[in-house]
């Protein structure tokens, strides 16, 4: 009965580049016209480099490359992409915001798929 007008209850998240080899996961819960705003501002936020939209039970609904994703070489994203539903630290930041421990959370982002390392000169 509640379902039926379409109230958003989503948990928000983005992918923060703080350098090539860290990535920071922001993540917030949030409701009805604030969810909205919310999935907006972390499209539009210039060091996300990537946002998803999950619901209350860990459903991935949408996300995408974000504003900041030029910061990041191409197949990168499309790793980051791929494995960020399932990423453990992203899987952490969803159970507690679900679970209602917290309603925003950011921790760095723990994943192998960091761009490898430039080697410049003999170092």
């Amino acid at each position: 009965m509640f379902g039926l007008f379409g109230g958003k209850d989503w948990n928000v998240i983005a992918i923060v580049f703080e350098r090539r080899d860290l990535y920071q996961v922001s993540g917030q819960r949030v409701k009805g016209g604030d969810a909205v705003k919310a999935r907006d501002g972390a499209k539009a936020y210039a060091r996300s480099v990537y946002w998803a939209v999950f619901d209350q039970k860990g459903a991935f609904k949408e996300g995408g490359p974000a504003a900041g994703s030029l910061q990041v070489p191409n197949d990168v994203l499309v790793k980051l992409g791929k494995e960020l539903p399932t990423n453990r630290t992203v899987l952490e930041v969803l159970r507690a915001l679900e679970t209602k421990q917290a309603d925003k959370i950011g921790k760095p982002l723990v994943w192998h798929g960091y761009p490898p390392r430039q080697m410049h000169g003999a170092n």
